[in-house]
């Protein structure tokens, strides 16, 4: 988007109340976002330097993005739930990360997915959740960063979530870590690591695959992500 960050950040707090087809204009005229006819924000800040929004994608209340993220981008008919927090350590920021040469820090939720209320994401590198999975529940963290102990600096991986994947409640994802296409994830687990086999259930601290999973389950073939 135009401008520096508190240019950014004066433009979506002013604009905060405004209508949505006002504000939307403002937001794509002044800060150059891409927002859909059809998508909408709801009483959220999203401070990132380049929104995407396709068409009929939702961000919902009080949702927060900090400067440093780059990239949000929703797909059609997306969906960013209410209270959630979006953090990333900025490009140029200082000594941390420096031997990272292809570090972005954005959030990338693929057409018909959805994160639900109240998760924690870091996108000091790139989180992806692919088409048509569920990151549901409350609580969950992505942390695409830490300090490397061996080498005494801070590190930071890409997370990525395939497709057609459920996310249950209270999980923790740390940097590096895969979840396969058509797999689960079970509440309160953690993942920790680059899993590669599809349709599985994988759950514990840390995840481990627990079975296969049917592969004519409705859920893994649904053409809407909403789940009625």
């Amino acid at each position: 988007m135009k401008g520096n960050r508190h240019f950014r950040r004066f433009v979506w707090f002013a604009t905060l109340l405004l209508p949505w087809p006002i504000r939307r204009w403002l937001l794509c005229s002044l800060l150059g976002a891409e927002i859909d006819r059809t998508a909408r924000v709801g009483l959220s800040i999203l401070l990132a330097k380049r929104l995407v929004l396709g068409p009929h994608a939702r961000v919902g209340h009080l949702t927060f993005c900090t400067a440093g993220v780059e990239e949000i981008h929703l797909g059609e008919s997306a969906r960013l739930g209410n209270m959630n927090w979006i953090t990333g350590f900025p490009l140029g920021g200082g000594g941390h990360f420096a031997h990272i040469q292809e570090r972005y820090p954005a959030l990338r939720i693929g057409d018909h997915a959805a994160v639900t209320h109240r998760h924690y994401i870091d996108c000091t590198a790139t989180v992806e959740i692919g088409p048509f999975t569920t990151f549901a529940g409350i609580r969950s963290t992505i942390l695409t960063h830490s300090i490397d102990l061996a080498r005494n600096r801070q590190h930071a991986e890409p997370i990525r979530i395939g497709e057609r994947c459920f996310i249950g409640t209270h999980c923790v994802f740390l940097g590096g870590s895969v979840v396969p296409n058509r797999s689960v994830v079970g509440a309160m687990s953690l993942v920790n690591k680059a899993y590669e086999e599809e349709g599985c259930l994988y759950g514990g601290v840390p995840a481990r695959p627990v079975k296969r999973l049917p592969e004519d389950w409705e859920y893994f073939r649904r053409e809407k992500g909403f789940v009625v």
